[in-house]
């Protein structure tokens, strides 16, 4: 027998998870991973083994399952089979992935009742994303009392942003009451700086900056390994453009939207959560690959998704840009996630335009998908670096319930 650690990454409609047998204590065996997928609208579940065997395939077809209410249901259903698979290798604790902790939780922390009720009193700040965390924390609560739960929280690393950095210039008051720029995809920064620690000394101790680009998108200014800096703030809506998300926009659009157009708020919040970003200006996808194979197939709307990518390359560069220059210097850029990772032309294309900081990009380096694609010349190392932030949450629940 061998203990197992359940990893749990808790999306606004979808529920994906990992199970892992603790080898020894410092190495982890993935032996089941899975997505419960289409919460709210059509509930599909499918788990495979590490050998990519299926192992459940399942839809529900009740109507009533379909609603965003059902959740806790279909996430009680999802890890009954979950524990009943892992019975001859009991799960001794479960890792949730938490967008928000506020400023009060900057570590990892054990699951009571309590900080259950602190998260939930977190909800107003991201409405689309708390919920979805702590549904199967309240499951297991109920269903598992005896088995440790760990909240692993995506804000936790911005924590030692400085205060020019975390204010908003707002009356005092709201800073007090936790109305603050806090950041967010802070366990694939936080796995990022321990690679370079483990890597590339240089960057581990000097002025870098971290691009996470997918569909939601962000980047931090790290120096020394602590965040100083980041575009998203108050919620994950702001800094760059995104898949569906707005990124900044001038705080009196809402103004407008609501006074001129008489949209509700529930209106809004769909508006510029679900429809903008690559999705709103380019009428194609939110997904990066659709928009360049419109432009590349010169398609109906290869003007628009033009026009939507030259945007989210002007907001890219232009962040980058501002944390250099908060930080009076830049000594590495790193891009990871599923765009930054993948997109070799847009890699290019950033780099070049970003020329000035002295950054001289390989582009054979870059087109073979190298770790290390800047020049020797380069005053700036550029590196691509895959994230993996299960292995964060991975380490920070062993280490806790040891």
């Amino acid at each position: 027998m061998a203990d197992s650690i359940l990893i749990i990454n808790a999306g606004s409609s979808s529920l994906k998870f990992s199970l892992y047998q603790d080898n020894d204590g410092n190495t982890f065996t993935s032996v089941a991973s899975g997505l419960l997928e289409g919460i709210g609208t059509k509930p599909y579940l499918k788990i495979v083994d590490q050998h990519k065997k299926v192992l459940i395939e399942k839809n529900w077809e009740d109507p009533k399952l379909a609603q965003l209410d059902a959740r806790d249901t279909l996430c009680g259903e999802t890890l009954e089979w979950i524990f009943n698979y892992s019975k001859k290798d009991p799960i001794v604790a479960v890792g949730h992935r938490v967008v928000h902790g506020g400023s009060k939780y900057v570590n990892p922390v054990l699951i009571d009742e309590v900080v259950y009720q602190d998260l939930e009193a977190l909800t107003p700040f991201v409405p689309l994303h708390q919920p979805a965390s702590l549904s199967p924390m309240r499951v297991m609560l109920h269903n598992n009392p005896g088995i440790p739960q760990i909240a692993c929280f995506d804000t936790a690393f911005h924590a030692t942003m400085p205060d020019k950095a975390k204010r908003f210039a707002l009356p005092r008051r709201y800073f007090d009451k936790g109305v603050r720029r806090y950041g967010f995809h802070g366990l694939s920064y936080q796995y990022i700086v321990h690679y370079l620690k483990q890597t590339d000394h240089v960057l581990a101790s000097g002025k870098t900056i971290i691009a996470h680009l997918g569909n939601g998108a962000s980047v931090s200014a790290v120096y020394q390994g602590k965040c100083v800096d980041t575009s998203m703030s108050f919620t994950p809506l702001d800094g760059l453009v995104m898949g569906t998300r707005t990124g900044h926009i001038d705080a009196a659009l809402i103004l407008y939207m609501l006074n001129e157009e008489k949209m509700s708020p529930d209106e809004i919040e769909t508006l510029i959560w679900k429809k903008s970003g690559l999705l709103g200006v380019s009428e194609v996808s939110s997904d990066m690959r659709d928009v360049e194979a419109e432009i590349a197939n010169n398609g109906p709307k290869a003007e628009f998704c033009q026009q939507a990518l030259e945007l989210f390359k002007y907001a890219l560069v232009g962040e980058i840009g501002r944390l250099a220059a908060g930080m009076g210097g830049i000594d590495g850029l790193i891009f990871t996630a599923g765009i930054g990772e993948n997109a070799r032309e847009l890699r290019s294309e950033i780099c070049k335009s970003l020329s000035w900081l002295g950054i001289k990009i390989d582009e054979e380096a870059n087109r073979s998908k190298k770790e290390l694609i800047s020049m020797p010349n380069s005053t700036v190392i550029v590196k691509t670096i895959p994230t993996n932030e299960e292995s964060v949450m991975l380490r920070e629940v062993h280490d806790l319930i040891n």
